[in-house]
Formats: C-alpha cells, sequence, structure tokens
C-alpha cells in the first residue's frame, strides 16, 4: 500500500519532519526509474549505481539498494537469471525508510 505520492504506507513516516516528508516519495521515484531502466535492458550494475546517486542526490543516506531473485533474494546481475526485486532502505534525518519493486 502507497501513499498518494507514491511513500509506501508505514509507522515510521510519523517521524518525518514536511521537509523530509516533502522528499520521501523521491525514494519510490528512484526505484521505479531504476526498474524501468533495467527492463528496458541497461546494464543492473550501471542503474544501481545510478539509483544510488540519485538517492543520495535527494538528500537520503543510503543503507542499500541492490536487485535481487525475486524468489530466493539472492543476488542477482542478468535479468536472465530469474524474475528482479530492486530493494532499498535509506534515512531521511532519524527515519529509516524502506521500499522494493518489482522490474
Amino acid at each position: 500500500m502507497r501513499e498518494a505520492d507514491g511513500l509506501a504506507l508505514s509507522s515510521r513516516n510519523r517521524y518525518l519532519s514536511p521537509a523530509e516528508r516533502a522528499k520521501a516519495p523521491a525514494l519510490h521515484r528512484v526505484l521505479g526509474e531504476c526498474a524501468a531502466a533495467i527492463a528496458a535492458g541497461k546494464p543492473i550494475a550501471a542503474v544501481l549505481d545510478q539509483g544510488r546517486k540519485a538517492i543520495t542526490g535527494a538528500g537520503f543516506a543510503l543503507d542499500y539498494l541492490e536487485a535481487r531473485h525475486a524468489g530466493t533474494l539472492a543476488p542477482i546481475a542478468s535479468p536472465k537469471a530469474g524474475p528482479i526485486r530492486l530493494l532499498v532502505a535509506a534515512r531521511l534525518g532519524t527515519t529509516r525508510l524502506i521500499d522494493n519493486v518489482a522490474v
């Protein structure tokens, strides 16, 4: 479930300041952009590097942004290796936000 602006519903969202709450939807936006780029055939490693830069550039302290096999959560380097799920965890201030999307 998501807020209207794309932020994943979480009880943690209440800890965001108004300024942080305004930035928070960027996390899901970047995930969506990464998923679209991978689906279009761009190399996973390059897409994740760009995504990491975009997330930190938006003001987050990134814990991780990874591509994993959707069924096993094992690391995945190629779309041919199975369905992909992108996973992210990042902090805005003291609040840790997590999200994921399918590719």
